[in-house]
């Protein structure tokens, strides 16, 4: 009896042994297949944004053709503006040097007669005389004429700028809600993507805000830099601790966020190593008005500086990860942009940015557009500077830069 009452009280603890057995697998199951569904939407997620990514680089390109119709009439309005203000000066000078000599000359014109026998001089002096007034006459009308010209060419220009416009106009209007609709989807996109880089972006955020502080451009670099390197280091310690408890999921994903912190994310990245031959896009429709090297009341210069049509949109040169987005000392609104291999683009300038610290960018894709300004004004316009950067040091971006040609 005692062996059978033995045997019967091991019984229902071999079965609950054997439920709790099945009951540890099937949760295992469940959440093993809950991780790979997870993964399947975040893959489908990062999908989607960089097929969007995509579309908004192609969306950049049509917009920056429409641009550089409003840059070619743009240029031609301040060139006629600029001959307009310089004949009505030539006038204005020419009237000036002549204004005491004007009541004469008006008085021969209606009097020549009279004016040439009122005149105290040997008579063949005094049609020298007269001779010499009207030829000054005949010089002011040529001058006048020569303003009328100008100003005929330009008010033409002008009709012709404002027959344009608005094709322009609606040409950037369409892009612009093009765009708008894509950031709309690219932002609900990205809330979806997955942990790893939402903290990555958060990392980003708070070196960016670290950077803000730094007294210069160089000094804020290194502050991102070092930031990264704390970032990737801390993820490989994790990485290392979670793989040593055996707990692969934890690793797996701290494995991630070392591979965010140590690389940009993105296509187009400049490899380690890689040489110039027009790797970068030129990040503005426009022309270069100040090189590398050309002096300025700081010393040569250390970058290129565009003038682009009003209200242009700047793309961004490379593919890689915004690691500063945000107002700078005198550079104003400034972005950063880690293209790999230890290149950095820098770009101020901006009248608004469309990115943020932590975001993933493809060259080509828009990041922010530049201030308007008014053609044929005699204002001064706003530039965009540009700096490539590499381990920290300036470098010529000129070489890097493709022809937008």
């Amino acid at each position: 009896m005692l062996v059978s009452g033995a045997a019967t009280g091991a019984s229902p603890r071999e079965a609950e042994t054997q439920r709790a057995l099945h009951e540890a697998e099937r949760s295992s199951s469940e959440q093993l297949a809950a991780r790979r569904d997870a993964a399947d939407r975040a893959a489908r997620a990062a999908a989607e944004a960089m097929r969007l990514a995509h579309a908004r680089v192609e969306a950049a390109a049509k917009l920056r053709q429409a641009e550089a119709a409003t840059a070619a009439a743009a240029a031609r309005v301040d060139a006629l503006a600029q001959r307009r203000r310089d004949a009505e000066q030539r006038v204005q000078e020419r009237a000036v040097a002549l204004q005491p000599l004007l009541p004469l000359i008006e008085r021969l014109s209606l009097y020549p007669a009279e004016t040439l026998l009122a005149v105290p001089a040997p008579p063949d002096q005094a049609l020298r005389g007269v001779l010499v007034l009207q030829g000054l006459a005949r010089e002011i009308e040529i001058e006048t004429e020569a303003l009328r010209r100008d100003q005929a060419e330009v008010d033409a220009a002008a009709d012709a700028l404002r027959l344009e416009a608005p094709h322009l106009a609606e040409a950037e209007t369409a892009q612009k809600r093009e765009a708008d609709a894509l950031d709309q989807q690219i932002g609900a996109a990205q809330r979806d993507q997955a942990a790893a880089e939402a903290e990555a972006n958060q990392a980003a955020s708070q070196a960016a805000l670290a950077a803000s502080r730094m007294e210069s451009l160089r000094a804020a670099l290194a502050s991102i830099e070092a930031q990264r390197k704390a970032d990737e280091a801390k993820a490989r310690e994790d990485a290392q601790r979670a793989e040593k408890l055996k707990h692969t999921a934890e690793a797996q994903e701290a494995r991630k966020r070392e591979a965010v912190a140590a690389r940009p994310s993105g296509v187009g990245t400049i490899a380690s190593g890689a040489g110039p031959h027009g790797q970068l896009q030129p990040p503005v429709i426009g022309v270069v008005v100040r090189g590398w090297g050309e002096q300025t009341d700081g010393g040569p210069a250390t970058g290129l500086s565009y003038h682009a049509p009003p209200g242009a949109r700047v793309i961004s040169p490379c593919g890689g990860r915004v690691v500063f987005a945000e107002p700078f000392r005198s550079y104003g609104l400034l972005l950063i942009v880690d293209c790999g291999g230890g290149y950095h683009v820098v770009l101020a300038g901006f009248e608004r940015l469309d990115v943020k610290a932590g975001q993933s960018v493809l060259a080509g894709e828009p990041v922010g557009v530049m201030p308007n300004w008014e053609p044929g004004s005699a204002a001064k316009r706003p530039a965009l500077y540009v700096e490539l950067r590499r381990d920290g040091t300036p470098v010529n971006p000129a070489p890097w830069l493709r022809s937008s040609g």
